[in-house]
């Protein structure tokens, strides 16, 4: 089963998925990523995330479709070397950065979309 904690934090959004990202879940995981995709700063934090599939990392790439298509910038925090490795492997970190730590992501957020992009 997949858990999904969305935070408001000052300059970004946080949507932490929990559990595991594959064919059985990702709806639900495309769903809020859909649902957030108008936050101009949305950080994904998959340290939580002990395995992902094909289907998850498609979920990813249309998340951070949607959320540039209007705007918005997107970042990753993974600390799992496995998952990093799939990242890597895959070019996936060539599309979005991905940072060891939430605190590094967000510092990445902020420093490509400095301006307060906030939405009324």
């Amino acid at each position: 089963m997949l858990d999904i904690k969305v935070k408001d934090e000052d300059n970004y959004t946080v949507c932490q998925p929990i559990g595991e990202l594959d064919a059985f879940s990702v709806s639900q995981f495309r769903r809020v990523l859909s649902e957030l995709s108008n936050s101009p700063r949305l950080l994904i934090d998959m340290s939580e995330v002990p395995f992902i599939d094909s289907a998850g990392l498609g979920a990813l790439i249309g998340g951070i479709r949607n959320a540039r298509e209007v705007g918005g910038d997107v970042a990753i925090s993974c600390n799992r070397p496995t998952l990093v490795r799939l990242l890597r492997t895959t070019g996936f970190d060539r599309l979005v950065t991905v940072s060891e730590t939430v605190d590094q992501a967000a510092a990445a957020l902020l420093e490509h979309n400095p301006e307060d992009s906030s939405r009324e």
